[in-house]
């Protein structure tokens, strides 16, 4: 029942990584304009080129190929994932969550970070529907 075409994972993968990216990016804009600076733009390009390079740019690529290697044509729509970063989304979600309602971090941190880390989940989630399109297009040539 809960079953997908394996490159429906990548379109879930898109939504899910497209909307939280949104969703954070939004946070950090929200109070960003109170703290536009040279130097904090450039440290909120910094905060996205790590998050993109080092871990959500690794991370598409490597649920893309687990994906595509799935032998059984269906897959439960979860599979998107492996358990392991579905635990690490729980933890920055909660970490996240935590920062904000604590006021640990300080609005301009919310500001700087959160644009930056928004705009690499989006990124991320942007490039996740890159892949699904490319499969599409992919099994149209082989059909």
């Amino acid at each position: 029942m809960f079953k997908v075409k394996k490159n429906i994972l990548l379109m879930i993968a898109c939504l899910v990584w497209g909307i939280a990216g949104i969703n954070i990016l939004r946070i950090g804009l929200l109070v960003y304009p109170s703290y536009v600076t040279v130097g904090n733009i450039v440290l909120s390009v910094m905060v996205f080129t790590v998050f993109q390079y080092f871990i959500f740019g690794k991370l598409v690529k490597k649920h893309t190929k687990r994906i595509r290697a799935y032998e059984e044509e269906k897959q439960f729509f979860l599979k998107f994932f492996d358990v392991k970063s579905f635990v690490i989304m729980a933890v920055m979600m909660t970490g996240g969550i935590y920062i904000r309602e604590s006021g640990l971090g300080p609005e301009v941190f919310i500001a700087v970070f959160y644009s930056g880390l928004g705009a690499s989940l989006l990124l991320a989630g942007i490039l996740f529907g890159r892949n699904y399109f490319r499969e599409i297009r992919l099994q149209k040539k082989t059909a």
